[in-house]
């Protein structure tokens, strides 16, 4: 009697041997470098994402795992070099390494998705829909890791993040940047599959095939942003006073202060709604200091409008990154918001007594532990809602949505590159204020104490910029948006169900298929 055919308990076979898997992997995670700042050729991710997926297929634990470590510090080493640029190679080494290592560890699980996922489903609509959906869902999976552990984690590469300047951006405003990620990597593993399959016997069957691939990458290109709503404009003084505001730069005391004062001297006499400083702009605790607050006071009454400054306050045992919003006649500051997530490393070390056993020289330059904020990133300025973000804060998705739910009608970044000049990194995080501005549809201020500087409106263009590594200020007439994009309302869901609730699917598909796996055969009469 036959009996019916099941899938390989094995699975599938590599499509590449190890070897050649591991160059091609490797090869990919290099190339990728070429879509983030300052190149960025974002067309390129559609070439690397196929080459990680395909050098995954039929990879047992111990191959995914290093298939996926060489993806991984191909990326890593290359697009994190600026953080040797000060600090030399031990923390450019640690970062890299940590991340190349996650990105191994979740290679694994992407490789037994392949292996399990068409043992479970093995028709057409498995291989083309169910299986590319997953996979894309453990590709998010990995960027969330990336982007919570850690210590809060640093999600600096995350595939949409190369598509800042691309038309594919928009998307962001509907799903959040995870959903884009999804996305690009479910066109790519459609398609993959779509080839695997092999030559259609029909031409009809041939087109079905190709439809989720297709389908997918006509969505990605022709989906226009979510609109918002013109709420009209506000007028902003920024000023970029390339003081000498780098770890290592030489200065005497209030040097980057007196920087900030001269290159504002140039837009005083001008109607501003806000003056805007950027991150670390006041090198003294504007709230203790008395002489700088006299400064501060005598600024705002001489440009007639609300300063936003930033600098390093104190209160109590506890130190902050801060924003200040300073009015002229107040008992300032009149709003608070300190830095959501402090840089590991940078602003405070975990785990101290632990590193400075193995780093003890890099370890005692860090003096002050930064405490994480909790006000609500978020100003009222003259009737304006402004959303803040200091620094790395705007790769985190919580920040900017929680600015954008609390009422915010424009963002206002405040940045301080001055530690990584002459690297890609002002570059890099650019691109993240740019995509925040289009998942959010709202106009950003983006604003360093040495560059890149630049307005950027609601749809990504760039209104105004400043010369990077110079002193100047720039006075923009800045929109204003209200209304909430589907990417602000339901990003953090998109971003649950596709990363964490992946991981539980395949969880799931591996039981299925190990309980089918020990169930005896049965022969069909």
């Amino acid at each position: 009697m036959p009996v019916r055919s099941r899938p390989s308990a094995r699975g599938p076979k590599p499509l590449l041997p190890l070897w050649a898997a591991a160059v091609v992997s490797a090869a990919g995670g290099l190339v990728l470098t070429l879509a983030f700042p300052a190149l960025s050729w974002w067309p390129v991710v559609f070439v690397v994402v196929p080459l990680a997926l395909v050098s995954l297929i039929g990879r047992r634990v111990g191959g995914a795992l290093l298939v996926g470590l060489l993806f991984g510090a191909g990326l890593f080493f290359v697009n994190f070099s600026f953080t040797a640029r000060y600090l030399g190679p031990v923390p450019w080494l640690a970062l890299s390494g940590l991340e190349s290592v996650l990105t191994g560890a979740m290679a694994v699980p992407i490789a037994l998705a392949y292996r399990w996922l068409p043992r479970m489903l093995p028709g057409t609509g498995g291989r083309l829909v169910a299986l590319p959906a997953l996979v894309a869902g453990l590709w998010v999976s990995r960027e969330e890791l990336q982007g919570t552990f850690p210590y809060g984690g640093f999600p600096w590469t995350r595939l949409a993040v190369t598509q800042a300047d691309s038309p594919l951006v928009d998307v962001t405003s509907w799903v959040g940047m995870s959903g884009l990620s999804f996305l690009i990597v479910f066109a790519c593993a459609a398609a993959i599959e779509a080839v695997r399959l092999g030559v259609a016997p029909r031409l009809d069957v041939g087109l079905v095939r190709a439809l989720p691939a297709a389908l997918t990458a006509v969505l990605l290109f022709v989906l226009p942003a979510f609109p918002t709503t013109d709420a009209g404009s506000i007028r902003v003084g920024a000023v970029q006073g390339n003081g000498p505001a780098g770890y290592f730069d030489q200065r005497a005391a209030y040097d980057v202060f007196r920087a900030q004062l001269a290159a504002t001297r140039s837009i005083e006499d001008q109607h501003l709604d806000v003056l805007l400083w950027p991150e670390g702009g006041i090198d003294a605790d504007p709230m203790s200091n008395t002489s700088v607050r006299s400064a501060l006071d005598a600024l705002a009454e001489r440009v007639g409008a609300p300063l936003l400054v930033s600098g390093a306050t104190q209160r109590g045992d506890q130190y902050f990154n801060s924003s200040l919003l300073w009015k002229a006649g107040a008992a300032n500051p009149v709003a608070l918001y300190d830095k959501r997530h402090p840089v590991p490393f940078g602003e405070y070390v975990p785990n101290r007594s632990f590193y400075t056993m193995l780093a003890p020289d890099l370890i005692g330059l860090i003096q002050r532990e930064y405490t994480p904020g909790t006000a609500t990133p978020m100003f009222d300025v003259k009737g304006v809602g402004v959303g803040l973000a200091i620094c790395f804060d705007v790769i985190y998705d919580d920040v900017i949505r929680e600015g954008a739910l609390a009422g915010a009608q424009v963002y206002m970044f405040q940045t301080n590159n001055a530690d990584f000049r002459g690297t890609d990194e002002n570059l890099q995080q650019l691109a993240f204020a740019r995509i925040r501005a289009v998942e959010s549809g709202r106009a950003v201020v983006n604003l360093s104490t040495v560059g890149t500087s630049q307005v950027i409106a609601p749809d990504g263009r760039t209104i105004d910029a400043l010369p990077a590594d110079e002193p100047g200020a720039m006075v923009t007439d800045v929109p204003l948006r209200t209304g909430l994009t589907p990417g602000i309302l339901l990003g953090d869901v998109v971003q649950t169900l596709l990363g964490w609730g992946s991981v539980a699917a395949l969880a799931l598909v591996g039981l299925v298929v190990r309980r089918r796996a020990r169930t005896p055969k049965t022969p069909t009469p």
